[in-house]
């Protein structure tokens, strides 16, 4: 269903700029935004998308991924339609990379509302609901309205995203937000622009504001793709900056595999996934885990003082070798992360 959008500027001759992302979209009448789920109607911004949870599961919460974030849990996920990047490599393009969205495609999903997601996960135990599948920036009001509701009923929000929101947007959602799943496509302005059509520095300055300036817990993803961001100069960029942020952010290292647009790289290596984890943790940062392979080593959680075992993963099979959340048992160190 179409819902008049919220953040965003009036012009002249009804022209209108969308504010929820870093694009700053500005639309003339019948205009699309580069998302392609925000419109200009006669002067005013709609969301093309708000109900339309065109993907709806529930999903362990290690799935989006969040490891130090109540480990075992389950989150109830929705996406709809609508990215405001164009990665070429997309797992997600068959709805991420849907354009105008009308309303006779948007009514073909029965619409759930933010009431209707709340009890879901009420009746399905799950303590979060987690915007995620495509970028939830893009659905923005949908999101809102759901945490708030969320919230009222003890719920915690979880965003799998992008990064590229606005200052507006991230200021809007942090008193709703209680973690966040970043994806640092690599680390460079050249990847960003001519792979994703995006840039970097806002989602730097995003990780950053979310870290330094939010309780937010936030882990970080890169998907480590062959011959484009995968050199030891990219990656020990990208390790050191985390690590100047905070080295208590958890880094999920992913295995590329060829989809959507790249079909013609390789499938990551485990030797080059295992060469990016020895330069994450040689910039400092303490939590590192590799995804998309069987691992599972480097998908444990280790006490970053005394080495002791503190969370064992297999897969999504998750076993806390706790007798305190969070605490270890062998040196009493606190781990970062939300446990509760």
């Amino acid at each position: 269903m179409f819902k008049e959008a919220e953040l965003v500027r009036t012009l002249k001759d009804q022209v209108v700029q969308c504010r929820v992302c870093e694009h700053y979209c500005t639309l003339h009448p019948g205009e699309w935004g580069k998302c392609g789920v925000r419109v200009n109607r006669d002067g005013k911004i709609y969301s093309a998308v708000y109900g339309n949870a065109v993907a709806a599961h529930v999903d362990p919460i290690e799935k989006k991924p969040l490891f130090h974030f109540l480990p075992g849990s389950r989150a109830f996920s929705i996406g709809t339609y609508g990215c405001n990047m164009r990665c070429r490599w997309c797992q997600n393009w068959q709805i991420s990379q849907v354009r105008e969205v009308e309303e006779d495609r948007s009514s073909l999903r029965e619409v759930l509302l933010p009431e209707a997601i709340v009890e879901i996960a009420r009746r399905q135990h799950s303590e979060s609901i987690a915007y995620t599948y495509n970028e939830p920036t893009v659905f923005f009001e949908y999101t809102y309205d759901t945490a708030k509701l969320a919230r009222e009923h003890g719920i915690k929000n979880v965003y799998v995203s992008n990064g590229f929101m606005s200052p507006e947007t991230l200021e809007r959602l942090t008193p709703y937000l209680d973690a966040i799943n970043v994806d640092l496509k690599g680390f460079t302005n050249m990847l960003y622009e001519q792979y994703s059509g995006a840039r970097l520095e806002p989602v730097k300055r995003n990780i950053a504001t979310l870290v330094r300036e939010t309780n937010i817990w936030v882990e970080v993803t890169t998907l480590v793709i062959p011959g484009l961001n995968d050199s030891d100069t990219e990656l020990q960029a990208a390790a050191e900056w985390l690590a100047s942020v905070s080295t208590d952010i958890p880094w999920h290292l992913s295995a590329f595999h060829p989809d959507y647009q790249m079909l013609d790289r390789p499938r990551t290596s485990t030797a080059t996934l295992e060469r990016a984890y020895a330069i994450g943790k040689a910039a400092g940062l303490k939590f590192i885990y590799l995804g998309n392979v069987l691992d599972p080593e480097r998908e444990n959680t280790l006490c970053p003082v005394c080495g002791e075992l503190l969370i064992q993963r297999y897969g999504y099979s998750v076993r806390p070798r706790w007798t305190t959340p969070g605490v270890c048992p062998k040196c009493n160190t606190h781990l970062p992360g939300v446990w509760h």
